[in-house]
């Protein structure tokens, strides 16, 4: 049986008197694509951070997270040779987090700094192998033509995919996607969605992406994680979650999760049930 991608046991976090996880536990196999849905203040992003050590599980807790079978972080405490595992691991996020004023190309070729030694990374001058690896990853995202625009010159959609090409590039076997779509319209939001899963298709990378709205989800996720006050309230198959079950796990908040779409006229509510309908009758 294959190590798993990601396991996480007992996850606690506290923010003041704020409890955003509380005794999290979930394990994602190599390959998988994973939804992690939740409304606002669910805990989705708090969870992603703690799977690349961005956050520290509250300390003296049974708390613990492997990635490929390897201690990330133990009741507080990051490994020693943390930084090493996060080579492994790529973030994106709804800021895309590039350098707006250096070219695209530069931005992606930022995921083999952790290859380098320090005088090639201070001083830009990587190997031509790296270079060829950051246009193959500009072209499987189809933006090869915008490599020496500046980073600010490009849309939304077009920035999240060089963030992707960002990751290709880092060689990374988990993508950890934090709202990725969250600041897309609907079209430019499902075609970062397909670039995703085909990634986790083609390349057999571990996808674990956190989602506001539940359509993406029917969609491109065979698996669901969903959170509510930070707790576990649903791990399973997507294609088992209909509107009246998530209305019932998440009451209240369900309008949040059932809002209209940016630039789209229809409630999501009724895509989600057709996708929903359409999964259970395959």
């Amino acid at each position: 049986m294959a190590t798993p991608a990601i396991e996480v046991e007992s996850l606690s976090k506290r923010f003041g008197e704020h409890r955003a996880l509380r005794d999290v536990s979930l394990r994602i196999a190599q390959g998988e694509m994973v939804a992690l849905l939740g409304a606002s203040g669910s805990g989705k992003s708090t969870l992603l951070r703690h799977l690349n050590g961005l956050h520290r599980a509250d300390a003296g807790t049974p708390s613990h997270v492997r990635l490929f079978g390897s201690t990330l972080q133990r009741g507080g405490v990051l490994a020693r040779d943390v930084r090493a595992m996060r080579a492994e691991v790529a973030a994106i996020f709804q800021q895309f987090n590039l350098v707006d004023r250096l070219p695209v190309m530069l931005n992606v070729m930022a995921g083999a700094l952790h290859r380098q030694p320090l005088w090639r990374a201070l001083a830009r001058r990587l190997p031509l192998a790296e270079h060829a690896r950051a246009w193959e990853a500009l072209n499987r995202v189809g933006i090869e033509r915008c490599a020496w625009q500046r980073a600010s010159t490009l849309s939304g959609g077009q920035q999240q995919r060089a963030a992707i090409a960002r990751a290709l590039v880092q060689g990374a076997r988990v993508i950890l996607a934090d709202e990725p779509v969250a600041s897309l319209d609907p079209a430019t939001s499902r075609r970062v969605m397909s670039l995703l899963a085909e990634l986790n298709r083609e390349l057999g990378v571990t996808v674990v992406v956190s989602l506001h709205q539940v359509e993406h989800a029917f969609e491109f996720c065979p698996r669901t994680v969903a959170l509510r006050a930070g707790e576990v309230v649903y791990d399973g198959p997507t294609r088992a979650l209909d509107a009246p079950r998530l209305r019932a796990l998440y009451g209240t908040q369900s309008e949040e999760l059932f809002a209209t779409s940016p630039g789209d006229g229809e409630p999501v509510v009724r895509t989600v049930t057709a996708f929903a309908d359409a999964a259970q009758a395959a």
